[in-house]
């Protein structure tokens, strides 16, 4: 393992204003190898820890996340420039998650009496593997975290951090506000290293499994170098989520839904909604309305209450974004609104639609991680579906229709996604499992699903 430089830092930055916000200085091997010896020997305790004792001092991170509410989404606006609001949303949801976790945790992982086909009784066992490593993304600093790191937690495992550079200052709050609950010294710890480092966390033989959000990229990274070593991954990864509107839809509630879902956080959110195909009856009508009402969105400083859109998280991110519209554009695309960088300081881009959207181009093809829709005809709402599956990704969805009974039944059926939304666009939810197919990754969390992805699932038996 090289070491990080010559104790080189990390340096943040507020993406409304382009300065700097502070400084931090990455670890050294040695430091790395601490924090992982000290992780394994506070799992060792952790790990005989009855689910039930767990699941109370999974509840007291949820009491410290609640009394670091006004620090904690103070810092990740800053770092990242998703409005205020939407930052203290995040800090809520996360401690909905210890609170569902804690509640349904003991019973997920109770030992199960089985019959066996001999006669005999056998049984099944949840048993924590050890250290869990998790390598997140700057879009959700908290949730992103929590979403993992409470489940391996309440499975008994030891966690390690590893988060996006421009949000590393949101990471060591959260190593603090952890710190200030009831789980062992050591339990969990934030890693502020470079990926020459990270990749020898994944090859260190007290890491047992690896979990990633990011791109399809980075997956294929990250889980080739995990299989090597023969480690358990989950990986949840890009995504261009279709919201389709059906010939019987509410078209006011659909825009509505529609403008909020390609915003939402800066439209940076993996599940957020990207393609809108609607069909042919409905399509000029929820055109016009969409495109007046993306037109009107406000943009500005994400710490006022009236904002509805922030800036872009750094500068590279919105020239990447700006370029795909640009690509887009020129093979055929049009641009409804928007479109344009802004003059001014900080990283700022418009909420934006293309129209004329087809195969070939970025805006059909890849993920817009930006305030930009793709807006799409379809013939009726079979041919919607054929296009909404017409993806390498498959994360998430949405369908509009007065009929909800078959809404639903259209969404089980044939959307080829691992999550859809009827009339309406939605984040996540503790009760309902997270997770895609084809290029969005594999495994789940939520749901206590996530419970399960990082235990060893034993069973016990004589014949």
């Amino acid at each position: 393992m090289s070491e990080a430089g010559t104790r080189k830092a990390i340096e943040t930055i507020n993406p409304a204003t382009g300065k700097t916000l502070d400084r931090y200085e990455y670890m050294t091997n040695k430091e790395v190898e601490a924090a992982i010896s000290k992780c394994q020997k506070a799992f060792e305790k952790w790990r005989n820890v009855s689910p039930e004792d767990r699941a109370e001092v999974i509840k007291t991170i949820g009491k410290a996340l609640t009394n670091a509410k006004t620090e904690l989404a103070q810092l990740m606006t800053d770092e990242m420039g998703k409005t205020l609001v939407q930052s203290k949303q995040e800090v809520d949801l996360c401690v909905a998650i210890c609170q569902y976790t804690a509640e349904i945790g003991p019973k997920e992982l109770k030992t199960e009496e089985r019959d066996m086909v001999n006669g005999e009784k056998g049984r099944v066992s949840y048993a924590p593997i050890g250290i869990v490593y998790g390598i997140q993304p700057w879009n959700y600093p908290c949730y992103q975290v929590v979403r993992y790191s409470i489940a391996s937690l309440m499975a008994g495992n030891g966690v390690l951090l590893k988060h996006a550079s421009n949000v590393t200052g949101s990471g060591k709050l959260l190593e603090r506000i952890y710190n200030e609950s009831e789980i062992p010294d050591g339990l969990f710890t934030t890693l502020m290293i470079n990926h020459d480092q990270s990749d020898e966390v994944i090859k260190n033989k007290l890491v047992r499994g690896v979990t990633l959000t990011g791109s399809p990229d980075a997956g294929r990274n990250i889980g080739q170098k995990a299989t090597a070593e023969l480690k358990k991954t989950v990986l949840e990864l890009g995504a261009n989520d279709a919201y389709l509107i059906f010939e019987d839809a509410d078209i006011d509630k659909a825009v509505e839904e529609c403008v909020k879902g390609r915003i939402y956080n800066n439209g940076e959110t993996c599940i957020a909604a990207k393609r809108f195909i609607a069909t042919e009856k409905v399509y000029e009508e929820f055109r016009e309305k969409f495109v007046k009402t993306m037109s009107e969105v406000k943009m500005g400083d994400p710490n006022e209450e009236s904002t509805q859109l922030g800036p872009i998280a750094r500068k590279d991110l919105r020239d990447d974004l700006h370029e795909q519209v640009v690509k887009s554009v020129e093979n055929g695309a049009r641009i409804a609104c928007g479109g344009k960088i802004p003059d001014g300081e900080g990283f700022f881009y418009p909420a934006t639609v293309l129209e004329n959207v087809q195969p070939g181009q970025p805006a059909y093809e890849d993920e817009l991680f930006g305030p930009v829709a793709s807006l799409i005809k379809a013939k009726d709402n079979e041919d919607a579906m054929r296009i909404a599956n017409d993806s390498r990704f498959g994360l998430g969805g949405g369908i509009f229709s007065k009929d909800e009974d078959a809404a639903f039944e259209m969404a089980e059926k044939h959307f080829d996604t691992g999550m859809v939304f009827i009339n309406s666009f939605g984040l996540a939810d503790p009760a309902i499992p997270f997770g895609g197919v084809k290029n969005s990754g594999y495994g789940r969390e939520h749901g206590g699903f996530g419970l399960k992805e990082f235990v060893n699932i034993k069973g016990v038996m004589k014949r």
